[in-house]
């Protein structure tokens, strides 16, 4: 009996979803082929509500994670973390075992699915008296017995560790958590849903409307009760005194998870009224939620304000596709004839949104926000968008201090030299900040600077008069490493070469060609690289980097670095989405710049141009707050 807490098809991963292939196959050849379509007809029916059942999940996924709109009626304040999204990653086990006893109800009792075997469509679009007949069923039967076998699960030592622990091991609700579970608690909610739907078709009054109302219905009031976010209105409950028990709400069913001994039901709370195993807080916790709407529960101590790439890696966001946002960012190609309606979402963003949640965690108690500003890569690059865009980064700067944050990170092109100064510009204008604006690059320098071996004489570096490229000669030049710095401009050459200690000046050497680097395997990329270009480097290269985007790995005779990331400290809490290509838990140098900033109370900003005597400080504070590096080598 202990199996029936295993999926089957559990080892197989997303091989699971060829099962779905013979009720496909099934209306292909029958339409090619056979004159009576009723089986096809049932097949493409299941593999629609099965369709329509996993877009309800997703859907209300995405109203979930869209922290701008949900953050303030929240219930569990925690985020959801890597763990239990892998823990869900299959939620969708239950569709696919409705599938098979759909399809194999329609093989082995054709009547009950249809009036006239021959012509399918005979059967009722609508019938009247079924949703009567279904509602009936559904309140006499499927609820009585949700309660009856849920209430002695949890108090079923076995039953509960074996069947139903699982489900309860999400600590955080929400829509995924409503489908999540063993083989044989979705088989009783396989009867649980079943029985109104085939007791009406017994009864001669089934619908095809019926049927796929009853069957979304089921699943949207799921979702609702586990969607973590308070959506009804007390006022609703005040005016209708009776509703609250005929109808859950998500505060409801959280304080089931939360105490599991109370709060049983399935949708209608009056069956834990009858069964004396109704929370006395239910109410007053749901109307407390309610009141507090739109108000701030928190403010956050450290916010990395972020911004898109591109219109792909839009959908990469954790209220789109919450599964894929877990993992680093990769191309996936199933999801192109998503790229229209995603341009226009964007391009709707430009014209009328603005800064934005969309993530979090704690650490060490310290609430830490990602805020996006709804703008992508190419849009920093369009003359005409540059005010926009600081007007926006300004305004995120404006609300974090407002609200009391300590410190606000600026993530790739927000800190821009040429849009803001790297971020100077917003501290000039307002002397008065108390939230401190950091860019990040010291630490992304420091990460740099550490993945080069000690014993490396000579490195070639492009990008060398920008921000990092300034900072990163000057400190390699007082090792005694001899920097080979690409630029055409003489005069910043001398300007950066003047600012070195005079016995080091000699160090710093201007190169204006990438074959004066054809000797040099260490090349520091600070400007985007062809393939052509990177020709010029000997075999055996490493190509530590801080452009954005990564160069092409071109040479399989040469290695590539990631660019500059850290680790998060490992009693991080609630992080549960990938920083673009990164790793689980790993974040970019600038955003774990402006932690280390958070957590040591540091009173200064860092902006404009990087301090390099700070550059071993800000590092050593990485390590003292626990975070780490990350091997960046690559074949």
């Amino acid at each position: 009996m202990v199996t029936l807490s295993a999926w089957p098809w559990g080892n197989y991963g997303n091989l699971k979803y060829l099962l779905y292939f013979p009720l496909a196959a099934q209306v292909a050849y029958s339409l090619a082929y056979e004159e009576d379509y009723s089986r096809s007809f049932w097949c493409l029916n299941i593999l629609i509500i099965c369709g329509l059942k996993g877009l309800v999940h997703v859907l209300w996924s995405v109203y979930n994670n869209m922290l701008w709109v949900t953050r303030s009626l929240r219930i569990n304040l925690k985020g959801v973390d890597y763990k239990q999204i892998d823990h869900e990653w299959h939620w969708d086990n239950y569709i696919l075992l409705q599938a098979i006893i759909a399809s194999m109800i329609c093989y082995i009792s054709p009547p009950l699915m249809v009036i006239n075997s021959t012509i399918p469509l005979d059967i009722p679009l609508w019938n009247t008296k079924g949703l009567i007949v279904l509602i009936v069923l559904h309140v006499t039967f499927s609820e009585p017995l949700y309660y009856f076998l849920h209430r002695s699960v949890h108090r079923n030592n076995y039953l509960f560790t074996h069947y139903h622990s699982f489900h309860h091991s999400s600590t955080v609700p929400n829509p995924m958590t409503a489908g999540n579970a063993t083989l044989l608690e979705s088989l009783i909610l396989c009867v649980v849903a079943g029985v109104p739907l085939i007791g009406s078709c017994l009864l001669g009054v089934g619908s095809l409307s019926l049927i796929y109302v009853y069957a979304i219905m089921f699943d949207f009031l799921r979702c609702l009760g586990h969607c973590n976010v308070e959506i009804f209105s007390h006022k609703l409950f005040e005016t209708l005194p009776m509703l609250r028990y005929l109808i859950y709400t998500p505060t409801y069913h959280s304080l089931h998870h939360e105490g599991m001994d109370t709060n049983f039901c399935l949708f209608m709370p009056i069956f834990d009224v009858l069964g004396n195993t109704l929370n006395p807080n239910s109410w007053e916790l749901q109307k407390k939620i309610r009141l507090a709407a739109g108000e701030q529960k928190r403010v956050p101590e450290f916010v990395f304000l972020a911004h898109g790439v591109d219109v792909m890696s839009a959908m990469h966001a954790p209220f789109v596709f919450r599964s894929f946002a877990s993992m680093p960012y990769t191309t996936r190609l199933f999801l192109l004839p998503m790229w229209p309606w995603t341009f226009m979402v964007t391009l709707g963003m430009w014209l009328w949104s603005k800064p934005f949640i969309y993530s979090f965690y704690t650490l060490r108690n310290n609430l830490c926000q990602f805020w996006a500003v709804p703008r992508l890569g190419f849009h920093y690059f369009l003359p005409f968008a540059k005010q926009g865009i600081n007007n926006h980064i300004e305004a995120a700067i404006l609300r974090a201090d407002k609200l009391g944050v300590k410190v606000i990170s600026l993530a790739a092109l927000n800190k821009n030299e040429a849009l803001n100064g790297g971020g100077t510009l917003f501290v000039n204008k307002h002397p008065d900040l108390r939230v401190r604006v950091v860019h990040g690059n010291t630490l992304t320098a420091a990460v740099i600077l550490n993945e080069i071996s000690k014993d490396v004489k000579e490195v070639f570096l492009t990008g060398a008069t920008s921000k990092l490229g300034r900072a990163i000669a000057l400190y390699l030049c007082r090792q005694g490493v001899r920097v080979l710095m690409l630029t055409l401009s003489t005069e910043r050459f001398q300007k950066i070469q003047k600012e070195a200690p005079d016995e080091f000046q000699n160090y710093l050497v201007q190169v204006t060609k990438y074959n004066a680097a054809q000797h040099c395997k260490t090349w520091i990329v600070g400007k985007w690289l062809t393939p052509r270009e990177q020709s010029w480097a000997p075999a055996g290269t490493h190509f530590h980097q801080f452009v954005v985007p990564p160069i092409l790995k071109f040479r399989r005779n040469c290695t590539y670095g990631d660019l500059a990331a850290m680790r998060l400290p490992k009693d991080v809490q609630g992080v549960g989405t990938c920083e673009y290509t990164m790793e689980r838990g790993v974040v970019h140098a600038c955003h774990a710049g402006g932690l280390v900033h958070m957590l040591e109370g540091w009173e200064h900003h860092e902006v404009g141009a990087i301090d390099v005597d700070r550059i071993d400080i800000v590092w050593e504070a990485a390590m003292r707050q626990g975070l780490s590096s990350v091997s960046s080598l690559s074949d």
